[in-house]
């Protein structure tokens, strides 16, 4: 909603004081100085990006406005289903969760999270790391080196779709600036004609440079901003898994665990340690 109204703002600032100013809106509508620019920089967007990140991107534009796509309630089930896996394991031993790690699209304590079921991202992520913990007798200092590197490959391709659309925003005022060459071509093939028409054409060309100026840094480098912004916070629970599982390898008890993990949920989604303390007396 915050980035819709942004543009709102951006649009009426920019038309407002322009027609404030006594100028002619019409003079704004150059359907074809759009057609140049907006054409030009999307057949370079496809020129310069696999067809993976295109998809991601065109994605990404539409997530974005949706928000956050890990909420409150999701950090909170995050946990929750770390803290099963991990008080099972604790009692039962590591070799107990093979059924459930193997087979999450089955599993009870999984199932109990159907949204976590769903995100395969993060159920991999999540289940690929149990794995380890279950197969092998790996120490903590041999896991998180390698959780970084997942995490780093996460992260990359995540960023991927704001670094595409940065670089399209990039581009966009020297688009403007073809746009605005071309109308003084058509400005150049007018000359010795009716002046009215001569400044038509002038007036059209500049509109090309406004434009592209306009839609690089009022629009696509703001929206590319956004989605960078909430690439790194949907990151964080990763980040979040990683502790309670490096914790717990620690040799720290389940509860003790979750606490370093919840330290790391971002502070407008964290519970509070009461309102955590009691939301896992509930699951027992």
């Amino acid at each position: 909603m915050l980035i819709i109204v942004g543009f709102i703002v951006v649009i009426a600032s920019v038309i407002g004081g322009f027609i404030g100013s006594h100028g002619r809106l019409g003079a704004l509508w150059q359907p074809f100085e759009f057609v140049i620019i907006g054409g030009a920089a999307f057949g370079a967007f496809l020129v310069a990006n696999p067809m993976k990140v295109v998809k991601a991107t065109l994605g990404e534009v539409i997530g974005v406005l949706k928000g956050p796509r890990y909420t409150g309630e999701d950090y909170l089930n995050v946990l929750s289903l770390l803290y099963e896996l991990l008080n099972r394991a604790r009692k039962e031993g590591f070799m107990a969760l093979e059924s459930h790690v193997e087979n999450p699209a089955e599993s009870s304590i999984f199932g109990a999270y159907p949204k976590i079921q769903n995100d395969h991202h993060l159920l991999d992520f999540i289940t690929d790391c149990m794995r380890l913990m279950i197969g092998s007798n790996i120490e903590p200092q041999e896991l998180e080196p390698l959780l970084d590197l997942e995490l780093e490959k996460h992260h990359h391709e995540a960023l991927a779709p704001a670094h595409a659309l940065t670089k399209v925003a990039d581009s966009l005022p020297g688009f403007g600036i073809v746009a605005a060459v071309l109308g003084i071509v058509i400005t150049m093939g007018s000359i010795g004609g009716d002046i009215a028409e001569v400044g038509a054409h002038v007036a059209g060309a500049l509109v090309g440079t406004f434009l592209g100026i306009l839609l690089a840094y009022g629009f696509v480098a703001p929206l590319a901003a956004a989605i960078e912004a909430r690439a790194e916070q949907d990151s964080r629970i990763y980040e979040t898994v990683k502790t309670a599982l490096i914790a717990s390898l620690h040799g720290y008890a389940p509860k003790i665990a979750l606490e370093f993990a919840r330290k790391t949920v971002p502070s407008n989604f964290r519970p509070s340690f009461l309102e955590f303390e009691q939301h896992l007396k509930s699951l027992k």
